[in-house]
């Protein structure tokens, strides 16, 4: 499929990735669980879950690189157990640790995967120089891919996962172990990618890189999809809200802090002070509340600046559903180890 055929029926928003009642057991561990999952052609899924959840298992099977032990699922419209090889025609593959051969330069790894792609000569050289310019490798093209940094290696990994210009390309933690710099720059190239129509499944536990990418996000635990929607939907579900309010006069932070907890409000959280801010932050659970501060502390002659009420961030949606907090993805397992624990 072309770039512009894709980009033309991802408008009709067609479902690129279609799951539905995927198990994948090793021997009493069921990594997989019962896994039902749609993903809209030319959008981001964003699957998040802790260590162990399934997350890696999910892709792998998508890949065709494991066969599921029972469900459905198909990718593109190819069955991933009985089309394989015409579904990893239109798929990239983007795995948590770079794949490249190390002795090759950056621009015979690109060719190399090319040809096995069926490319010819002239255009496998094509496609790669295409893809280093890209990724902005041209300069290191000809040097050996062990002369990399890991920014560079992740970068040269994502070319190589856009040699066949693929329709669905699947990121497992892609950014696992980069500086926030280099990081913003794979965020920056995944948009462009979606941008030219593929659909994109991203498996992370960056929250931030969750709502920089993802427009929806599924979250998995224990092999099982326990929570889905769009990232403001799954804040709201967990419920609650901060609100922050801002006094005109900083000497009135404390004295407004204290007069909340004192107010005897039902529901009303604990007042903290964030003096860097200039702001007073209090939980609350309904517009009653907020309309119940906004009076209290008009009567007792309070001038605000400000008053704002906040979502729970996603790293609390996370906690919150899954009873782990996310790692910082420098704890990830060795992909042997991985198969095992998920």
């Amino acid at each position: 499929m072309s770039r512009s055929d894709r980009t033309t029926r991802n408008s009709a928003g067609g479902i690129a990735v279609s799951v539905r009642g995927l198990h994948k057991h090793y021997g009493t561990t069921k990594a997989l669980d019962g896994v039902d999952l749609d993903v809209a052609e030319g959008t981001v899924m964003g699957v998040l879950g802790p260590n162990g959840a399934g997350k890696t298992t999910l892709v792998r099977c998508l890949s065709t690189l494991i066969t599921p032990d029972s469900g459905t699922a198909t990718v593109a419209g190819y069955d991933v157990v009985r089309q394989p090889y015409a579904l990893r025609r239109v798929i990239g593959l983007t795995g948590q640790y770079a794949s490249v051969d190390e002795k090759l330069s950056g621009r015979e790894n690109l060719i190399l995967i090319g040809r096995l792609l069926d490319l010819t000569r002239k255009g496998a050289r094509t496609r790669a120089d295409e893809l280093l310019e890209r990724f902005s490798l041209t300069e290191a093209a000809l040097r050996p891919a062990k002369t990399y940094s890991g920014g560079m290696r992740r970068r040269l990994d994502l070319a190589a996962s856009m040699i066949g210009d693929p329709a669905v390309l699947y990121l497992d933690e892609p950014t696992t172990g980069l500086d926030p710099r280099t990081r913003n720059e794979v965020w920056d190239e995944v948009k462009r990618m979606v941008g030219d129509g593929v659909t994109v499944l991203l498996t992370t536990q960056y929250m931030e890189e969750a709502e920089q990418l993802a427009g929806e996000l599924t979250v998995i635990d224990r092999g099982k999809v326990i929570a889905g929607g769009k990232v403001h939907d799954l804040k709201a579900k967990v419920g609650g809200r901060t609100l922050r309010v801002r006094p005109t006069d900083p000497l009135e932070l404390w004295p407004t802090a204290r007069a909340l907890d004192d107010s005897g409000l039902t529901g009303l959280g604990l007042a903290t002070v964030d003096a860097d801010s200039g702001t007073v932050l209090v939980p609350i659970l309904s517009d009653e509340q907020l309309t119940a501060v906004v009076t209290l502390l008009s009567s007792r002659g309070t001038t605000l600046a400000s008053i704002t009420t906040e979502l729970p961030s996603l790293d609390e949606v996370f906690l919150s559903l899954t009873g782990h907090r996310p790692t910082t993805g420098q704890d990830t397992p060795a992909p042997a180890l991985e198969e095992a624990a998920v």
